[in-house]
This record gives structure tokens, C-alpha cells and sequence, in this order.
């Protein structure tokens, strides 16, 4: 069992101010495998005061000296790119393919992003009379979820590093592992002492202590949009800014003219990936009602192909989900569903069979749903898709956007142009046209009660930068 209790703060690894163990479960086998120590506000007090000081320097280095480091961290990354895809698979159940071709990537995605846009970023223009200079806001404060755990952490840290920021993460105690491992290759970088810290702890020690703190200028906050709630109102005494990706409930819009065998089957998958712990997931799929049995059938075809297996083993399969409490959140859900008047097409609750350990879910798909059921309404974070019918290409528009969230949304058709023009109805911060990818260098983030503010390549730069005007 490895012992992760210490914090990384100002250029080294030290103890936290008092002892506060916290183990680390492998969702898979329900062992402990690590140990950490939950922070408290005086471990922040300590890591803000250093973050501050250093930015009286880092803040002026030149854009020159900042790519030096950024090409070295991603050197690092690239050196220990096995490493992190393997704790990335202990700490939150992702099968080891996954965690290697998609999960490691994104870390070494958004560091690669971010140097491209620091090497072309316009910091100064003139306007009239005016020097418009973008500046970095400061001291940042970070708290990260644990389901796509290095790129919440990188997606932030990169353009807050390029930008000139300094910084303190807290990493999801569920899922540290990763965040250690990130934290020692900042430091083997040769990053300033203090520019980024790392402290571990729950939501309501340090990240309280983070949103609520007078000396941090911005925090960035992924996660659930109850807590983002909560990160916001405790961050405005101190007029901070906030920015925050936060839930979705995205609709995957399967038009009349789509391939609808095809399509669905995609879509299934889709929104299976990860065992369903994404926030963007298209976890409400809705079908034409003339085309609608076609894709039940697909559905229930495509489901019973879907296997549950071991993180550790190769392949195509959904792992457990990230731990007991989680678990039972998604199982009440189910459940649910089924008291709502849902049709269960597919899985169920309970475990599948011969997964008696582990936080193992059946991938679930319900039929006969309607946009008013919980089930349509709530973010699951699961393995469970929701089929719903429409009659028109109007009626699919309503639905899709009735709902509280706005991250992301697909639309599939034949037609190229009408799905760019149903796109443009959709209120959502993404939108994917016939299974387009989302790269590196797109903005991500959503509308309404998915959060404010973007992340990724260029477009993750204003949220950490202050405009300044000078008048000669």
C-alpha cells in the first residue's frame, strides 16, 4: 500500500499541518491500496501565502521562459505517460485500455494545446490611444473531480501556468493518485517554488477554505452543479472570479433521415464509455417516434454486447463505477426509473452476475421515457441511457432543451445542413454533428445550470487573465 499523505507545496513535499488519513479504495477490488492525509484551512493558508509570493515574480516572466517549462513538463509527462494511465485505472476503475488510449491522453492533450496557443496569443494590442495589456489574475485556486481526473487537472493548470498564474489544487480525495504523480512532474519541470501546490482534502475543509479564501483571485471548480452552487456563494464575499463546468444531461437528436441502426448503436456506446461518468455524456437519446422500435430493438441488441470487466484487463469493456456511496447513488436511480413507469430494456440494479466485488453496474437502458421523468431530468453519472420519442424535428428541439442543464448535445443526419441548422437551436455550450470529435483546441464548457466560463486551447486562456488599458 503506498503512503500519499504528504502535500506538495512551495518546491517541496511536506507534512500537513495535522494528521488526517484518508484511504484510497480501488473500486474494483474494494481494497485500499493508498493512503492520504485530508488537509485542513491552515494547510491552504500555508500553500496561498507561498502561491502569493511567487507570483510577484512569475507573473513577469517573459512568454519565452514559460514555454521553456511547459516543453518540459510535457516532457515529463511523456516520460511518465504509463504511470499515470495505471494509477488513473487503480484510482477510479477505468479498464487499463481505456485509461492508456483516452484518460493519460488528455493530460499530455492539454499541455500540448496550451503551448500552441501561448506561442501565438496575443498578451498586448493597441487601440487608439490605449495599450491593451491581458495580465495574469493571480493566485488560482483549483478543485478537481475525479471521473476524467488528469484532464480536469491539466485543462487548468496549463493555461494558468502559461498565462503567468500560480496556483493550489485540490485533486479529488477519491481519486489523489494521478494528481501525485502530476505534482512530482511539475516539480522535476523546474517550475518556481510556490508557483503550483498541491494539498489534499474533502470539499468541505479545503475546498471551502479555497473558494472562501481573500488571497486566492480565481477559482476553477468541475464537478457537480449542487457543489458549484455552494463554491459560488462562499467565493463571493471576496468578489473572486469563479468559473465552473459543472453537470449535463446532453441529447444525442437522432433525425428521420439518419441511419438509424448505425447511429443508435453509436450512441449506446457513447454514452456507456467510462461506465457513464462523463459530464457530457449523451445519456438521453431521442428517436423519431416512426423510427422508434427499429432503435429499441438496436438498443437492446447493442447493450447486450456491452461487457463488464476488470480494469485490468485489455480490451472493450465498462469497469466499475468510482466507489460505494457513488454507486448506491446510481442504483437508487435505477430504481427510480422503474417506480416512475419506465420500460427497463436493459440491466437493471444489482450487480451483473459474477461481480459479487466491486462497485460493478448492468448497463442500463430504459424505453417509454418522457422529459419529465427524474431519470430524464437528473444527471445519473452512470451507465444508463433513457430512449425518448418524438413526433417532429420541432417536438426533438423542445425536448432537448428542456432541461436545466446546457454542456453538450449530437445531432445525427443524412442532411448535413439541416443538422448544422438544429444545432444552432440547441442551448448547449457543444454540439457534435454525426459523431464529430471534440479536439484539444475546441472551447469546452456549457450554458445555464452546466456552469460559466471555457477551458481548452486558446479559449482557456481568458478565464485566468485580467485586461488591463493604458491611455498615453
Amino acid at each position: 500500500m503506498k503512503n500519499y499523505k504528504e502535500f506538495y507545496i512551495n518546491g517541496q513535499w511536506v507534512n500537513p499541518v495535522e494528521a488526517n488519513d484518508y484511504p484510497v479504495i480501488n473500486p474494483a477490488t474494494e481494497k485500499t491500496i493508498a493512503t492520504i492525509s485530508l488537509g485542513n484551512k491552515q494547510d491552504v493558508d500555508i500553500a496561498v501565502l507561498a502561491a502569493k509570493k511567487a507570483f510577484s515574480s512569475f507573473g513577469y516572466t517573459s512568454v519565452e521562459q514559460r514555454i521553456a517549462l511547459l516543453e518540459a513538463l510535457l516532457k515529463q509527462y511523456k516520460d511518465n505517460y504509463d504511470a499515470m494511465a495505471h494509477a488513473i485505472s487503480q484510482e477510479m476503475g477505468a479498464p487499463i485500455d481505456l485509461a492508456i488510449n483516452a484518460q493519460a491522453d488528455t493530460g499530455k492533450g492539454h499541455i500540448k494545446s496550451a503551448l500552441s496557443a501561448l506561442k501565438k496569443f496575443e498578451f498586448e494590442r493597441t487601440i487608439g490611444n490605449a495599450q491593451i495589456i491581458k495580465e495574469p489574475i493571480g493566485v488560482c485556486g483549483f478543485i478537481t473531480p475525479w471521473n476524467w481526473p488528469i484532464n480536469q487537472i491539466a485543462c487548468k493548470v496549463a493555461p494558468a501556468l502559461a498565462t503567468g498564474c500560480t496556483m493550489i489544487l485540490k485533486p479529488s480525495e477519491i481519486a489523489p493518485l494521478s494528481a501525485h504523480l502530476f505534482s512530482q512532474m511539475v516539480h522535476d519541470a523546474g517550475f518556481p517554488a510556490g508557483v503550483y501546490n498541491m494539498i489534499n482534502g474533502d470539499g468541505m475543509g479545503v475546498g471551502s477554505a479555497i473558494s472562501a479564501h481573500k488571497d486566492i483571485d480565481m477559482v476553477s471548480f468541475t464537478g457537480s452543479t449542487r457543489a458549484g452552487i455552494a463554491i459560488a456563494k462562499s467565493a463571493a464575499d471576496t468578489v473572486k472570479r469563479v468559473t465552473q463546468e459543472l453537470g449535463g444531461k446532453s441529447p444525442n437528436i437522432i433525425l428521420d433521415d439518419a441511419d438509424i441502426e448505425k447511429v443508435v448503436k453509436r450512441g449506446v456506446l457513447s454514452c456507456m464509455n467510462n461506465t457513464g461518468q462523463s459530464c457530457n455524456a449523451p445519456t438521453r437519446m431521442l428517436i423519431p417516434q416512426s423510427h422508434y422500435q427499429q432503435a429499441v430493438d438496436t438498443a437492446k441488441a447493442t447493450a447486450a454486447k456491452v461487457k463488464v470487466g476488470s480494469p485490468e484487463e485489455h480490451g472493450h469493456h465498462i469497469g466499475p463505477l468510482v466507489s460505494e456511496s457513488h454507486f448506491d447513488k446510481v442504483q437508487g436511480m435505477i430504481q427510480q426509473g422503474i417506480d416512475e413507469g419506465a420500460t427497463l430494456l436493459a440491466g437493471g440494479v444489482g450487480k451483473p452476475d459474477g461481480f459479487e466485488t466491486g462497485y460493478y453496474t448492468k448497463p442500463t437502458i430504459f424505453t417509454d421515457v418522457n422529459n419529465n421523468m427524474t431519470i430524464a431530468r437528473e444527471e445519473i453519472f452512470g451507465p444508463v441511457l433513457v430512449m425518448i420519442p418524438y413526433e417532429s424535428e420541432e417536438q426533438a428541439i423542445e425536448i432537448a432543451n428542456d432541461t436545466p442543464y446546457g454542456l453538450a448535445a449530437f445531432v445525427h443526419s443524412a442532411d448535413a445542413n439541416r443538422a448544422k441548422r438544429v444545432a444552432r437551436k440547441i442551448r448547449a455550450g457543444m454540439v457534435s454533428i454525426n459523431n464529430a470529435a471534440h479536439y484539444y483546441t475546441s472551447p469546452f464548457g456549457g450554458y445555464k445550470q452546466s456552469g460559466n466560463g471555457r477551458e481548452w486551447g486558446e479559449f482557456g486562456f481568458d478565464d485566468f487573465l485580467e485586461i488591463k488599458s493604458v491611455s498615453s
